[in-house]
């Protein structure tokens, strides 16, 4: 009986998720295809290379799905989260340069610290501020770029339209209060394989 509600729960997390990509993108929730500057054919290898790292994360170590986030746009991987060991982490490394069709890993894991409210809470502030002033600002579409804060260290994921937009984009994250560091990953449209027509 055991046995059989795992494999259900299974089966239903791995159908979610298949229908969640295929609904929003590989950025993220909110992220529409329609929206999404990549080519289809693109979206789509990026979303079996993000499917398969999954895989590959779920048979080393099943931990690894919960405490680490992955993002593929064009071929990139993106790793962030937190790990147990620099062991882990070059472990998980090794297993994204594995996915048929990567074109460059980007590896910022941090090492498992003790649980802290304050820091948690003050991330999770700077992320809301920085979505509302992307989502605010008439020069940026926010749907295509994905945040994560760790320890006032902004990481901004996503694609822009134009050089204006990606400097906008920085612009912002820095004008937020407390953050100590911008670490940005956004690619040009132009800078991508397939340009969407």
């Amino acid at each position: 009986m055991k046995i059989k509600k795992t494999i259900i729960l299974f089966s239903l997390v791995i159908l979610t998720s298949c229908v969640g990509y295929s609904s929003t993108g590989v950025l993220g929730t909110g992220v529409s295809i329609a929206l999404d500057p990549r080519s289809l054919g693109t979206q789509i290898d990026d979303s079996i290379m993000q499917q398969n790292l999954r895989a590959k994360m779920l048979s080393t170590n099943k931990s690894y799905l919960i405490s680490v986030k992955t993002k593929i746009l064009d071929g990139r991987i993106f790793l962030t989260g937190k790990v147990d060991s620099v062991e882990d982490k070059i472990k998980i490394t090794k297993l994204a340069w594995e996915i048929k069709g990567a074109r460059s890993v980007k590896n910022d894991l941090q090492i498992k610290e003790k649980f802290d409210f304050k820091r948690s809470a003050k991330d999770l502030l700077i992320t809301s501020q920085l979505r509302v002033a992307l989502i605010e600002s008439k020069n940026i579409k926010a749907v295509n770029y994905n945040i994560d804060t760790y320890k006032k260290k902004i990481y901004i994921y996503g694609i822009a339209q134009n050089e204006t937009e990606r400097q906008e984009v920085t612009k912002e994250a820095n004008n937020i209060l407390d953050v100590e560091d911008v670490i940005t990953s956004i690619f040009l449209v132009d800078d991508l394989r397939v340009v969407k027509k």
